[in-house]
């Protein structure tokens, strides 16, 4: 052998040693920390946290940019999306054990001009980096790391789930992660009902992102869809006249991106990120870090019924906009008057604005800032119409104007005897009102609709009943130096019965029955009943003076539908992880507050109110055969409450505007004629679906001792008296003119998500059965972890 043979067999010999050297130090983690076995069988993809309602329709979902994922199983892909990613990305994919020498060697002969030589396994393990590197060495590095993670996925996974876990972590265009993702998002299907030609869109984005949009570029995406058809003909997944009869298609997009404004119960998923927030703050995974609702894939499962759901949201977008044309004939609002004095609010308003913020960043002064709020630019503003906005021109100023005397509502139904919620309406339109008003810390007075709880207390523990009789004057409380209510009514004088009183909501009459159960002790009663805002003592609370939320309000009136026991709303029955281990479960809270004679002589009583009284007929008009309820109007109609429930089934509404000076006049404005409609649109819809198992027959459960007493509580009084919510209630006026039917086809803002379950759940009923690949070895090793748990195989060891 000559010198130079043994120079050259020594420097190869060294070389490679090197090498193996090299590899060995970056497999043990010398050049930075590699993903063990256990990391690359469960690995710690960010993934989305998502929200599902009571029959596991998924309303939301939360997620960091690139946390939006949901995982498929690789069954659940069509082998046509497979196919195209082979034949496009790595044609030996089948054939390797994770590095494709022959492409490996073209990529460093060409350069990479005739394509990179990655295969399908060496991008996955790159995904598993955070960031490419930028620089050369450490790219060079990274490259082996690569090579490294490639070599151990092929030995420890399957060729199908190496294909899944590439399909489910890949970005796609519109910063869209995973092909469910971006099945749902471009074509609105489930990934196993993608055809050819879609599949081929999809896969063709792979190679960038931006440029092959089919949304934003079409020519471009159409050119490359094409070259992925070409890839599939030349690997023999597609036939030659196949391949060119799809070539011709045009792209067909059916775009639907979720977010937070057009997901199902869109307020309500807002208060669901917030309680799960903390939930993630208290709660420690077993590393010993928090839970974190935008990347641990959490299961979030709700009450929340769709179907009830959107009955609820119709029965807003019914009847809002005809109050809104109400309120805006208004001749204070018409000539601005009504901003005459509250100069302030337009002020804090222009302060707390985007507008305001950037042009005093730019450096303008205060004077220069207010003059362009003055001026008219084109728009977008919220409007009642088929698209829930228009295109105006109008000031910054006006557009605050326009926005702030919009009316609002809050909407709750509830299950009164498990206490789950199962809708929740929390405003008009998320997008462009993000205030809940629902929730615990949204707080109005409540006018009449406390009276029954002061009922309660007169029956519970004071002796009295419905048939007590009352006076029906003006009371006055020395202690207070004070009258309730604060003017005489020339018109209720003498005694009415407890009945009368509450269907007829007379303020006199709660004022006599406080008189005698004394403010101190109401105010004791309330809290006894578990509403958690603490009611000051004063006389007036008893016609509903004080400030509280509709889900507090909501949480006291169960006590009337189940014999009396207070059941706090819950709308979270667990939360899972990722892999569909229970980590919480939330169970109903109750507690028995009054007594069941009370409870159910208060729930028949509370009938007086939609059969005779403030909202008369109500009962009739549905054809149920026991409810009860209550409406309840503030000052000067700031407020409009109403209240009811069925043996089965309770909501409450609220109606006003976020500024209380804002308001609409006379009986319009009152309990029975703006909140009650959107309750009684929202039942007659409940009733008609009979999936829900709602029975109008059913009854309230009387206690044995009242099972045969018979219960008519209607006034001896030929003509109704005038209660606190005026003299016209119940007269067919004011529902003549609500009745008008309103020719607008108003979308609500659940619908269209609810559309897109809809095709989804039609898409996954009927599976594409996807044969497995025959170059797969039969005998092929089974692992454990966290791929045995996505493709539903049982470990075995």
């Amino acid at each position: 052998m000559t010198r130079s043979v043994k120079i050259f067999w020594k420097v190869f010999l060294i070389g490679f040693l090197a090498v193996v050297l090299l590899l060995t130090l970056i497999s043990a983690g010398l050049f930075g920390k590699m993903p063990s076995l256990a990391q690359l069988e469960n690995p710690s993809i960010t993934l989305a946290s998502e929200v599902l309602g009571d029959d596991g329709t998924m309303l939301g979902k939360y997620y960091k940019e690139k946390g939006n994922r949901s995982f498929v199983q690789y069954k659940d892909i069509s082998k046509h999306v497979v196919d195209a990613l082979v034949a496009t990305e790595d044609e030996r994919f089948y054939h390797h054990s994770g590095i494709d020498g022959k492409s490996l060697a073209r990529a460093i002969f060409y350069m990479g001009k005739e394509g990179g030589g990655s295969t399908i396994t060496q991008q996955l393990a790159l995904n598993m980096f955070d960031e490419r590197a930028e620089n050369k060495l450490t790219r060079l590095i990274q490259k082996l790391k690569e090579n490294i993670i490639a070599v151990k996925l092929e030995r420890n996974f399957t060729k199908q789930e190496i294909l899944a876990l590439y399909l489910n972590t890949v970005s796609f265009s519109d910063n869209v992660y995973g092909i469910r993702n971006a099945s749902r998002t471009f074509f609105s299907k489930e990934p196993d009902r993608l055809n050819v030609e879609e599949a081929a869109v999809l896969i063709g984005m792979l190679k960038a992102t931006g440029t092959y949009n089919p949304r934003t570029n079409y020519k471009a995406s159409f050119e490359r869809r094409n070259t992925v058809l070409d890839q599939m003909t030349r690997n023999n997944y597609l036939s030659e006249g196949d391949g060119a009869n799809l070539k011709k298609q045009p792209i067909r997009l059916n775009y639907k991106k979720l977010n937070e404004n057009n997901g199902i119960a869109p307020y309500f998923l807002d208060v669901i990120r917030d309680d799960l927030k903390k939930w993630c703050s208290e709660n420690k995974k077993q590393d010993g870090d928090n839970y974190d609702i935008y990347e641990d894939g959490l299961h979030v499962y709700t009450t929340i019924n769709p179907r009830m759901q959107l009955y609820a949201e119709e029965a807003v977008a019914k009847h809002l906009p005809v109050l809104q044309r109400a309120l805006a004939s208004q001749k204070s609002l018409r000539n601005d008057m009504v901003w005459k004095g509250h100069e302030n609010v337009l002020e804090s308003n222009m302060r707390n604005s985007d507008r305001w913020r950037s042009l005093k960043a730019e450096g303008l002064s205060d004077a220069d800032i207010k003059k362009t709020f003055k001026q008219k630019v084109r728009m977008k503003v919220f409007a009642w119409n088929s698209k829930r906005e228009k295109d105006t021109i109008m000031s910054p100023l006006d557009s605050i104007k326009y926005h702030r005397e919009m009316l609002q509502t809050a909407f709750m139904v509830t299950d009164p005897l498990s206490g789950q919620v199962k809708a929740w309406v929390g405003g008009i339109d998320f997008k462009n009102y993000k205030y809940d008003h629902v929730n615990l810390k949204t707080k109005r007075q409540v006018g009449s609709s406390i009276k029954p709880f002061l009922y309660s207390l007169a029956i519970e523990e004071y002796g009295m009943t419905p048939e007590t009789q009352c006076e029906a004057v003006q009371q006055y409380f020395p202690k207070y130096k004070g009258y309730v209510p604060a003017k005489p009514n020339p018109k209720v004088s003498g005694t009415r019965s407890m009945a009368t009183g509450l269907a007829y909501s007379i303020n006199e009459v709660a004022a006599y029955i406080i008189k005698q159960t004394t403010p101190e002790r109401f105010a004791e009663f309330l809290h006894q009943i578990n509403i958690p805002t603490k009611v000051p003592s004063y006389p007036s609370i008893a016609l509903g003076s004080c400030e509280l939320s509709l889900y507090e309000m909501m949480w006291g009136y169960s006590m009337f539908p189940t014999g009396g026991f207070s059941i706090k709303p819950v709308y979270i029955t667990r939360i899972e992880d990722k892999n569909g281990n229970v980590l919480a479960r939330f169970d109903t809270e109750r507690k028995e507050v009054i007594s069941q004679a009370t409870a159910y002589t208060m729930a028949r009583m509370m009938q007086g109110a939609v059969d005779y009284g403030t909202a008369a007929g109500l009962r009739g008009r549905l054809g149920i055969a026991e409810m009860g309820g209550k409406t309840g109007t503030t000052n000067d109609n700031s407020d409009a409450w109403f209240f009811g429930f069925t043996p089965q089934l309770m909501a409450g509404v609220w109606i006003g505007c976020d500024d209380r000076f804002i308001r609409l006049e006379g009986g319009l404005g009152y309990g029975g004629a703006a909140a009650r409609p959107i309750w009684e649109a929202f039942f007659a819809k409940a009733f008609a679906d009979k999936t829900l198992g709602l029975d109008k027959q059913a009854k309230f459960v009387a206690p044995e001792s009242m099972r045969n007493q018979y219960f008519d509580y209607y006034p001896s009084e030929n003509t109704p008296p005038p209660g606190a919510e005026g003299e016209d209630m119940g007269n067919g006026g004011v529902d003549a003119y609500l009745g008008k039917p309103d020719t607008q086809n108003i979308p609500t803002e659940s619908k269209q998500a609810m559309e897109e379950q809809k095709v989804l759940q039609e898409a996954t009923s009927t599976k594409n059965q996807i044969p497995k690949d025959s170059t797969l070895p039969a005998d092929e090793k089974k692992k454990k972890g966290f791929f045995r748990r996505l493709f539903g195989r049982k470990d075995q060891d």
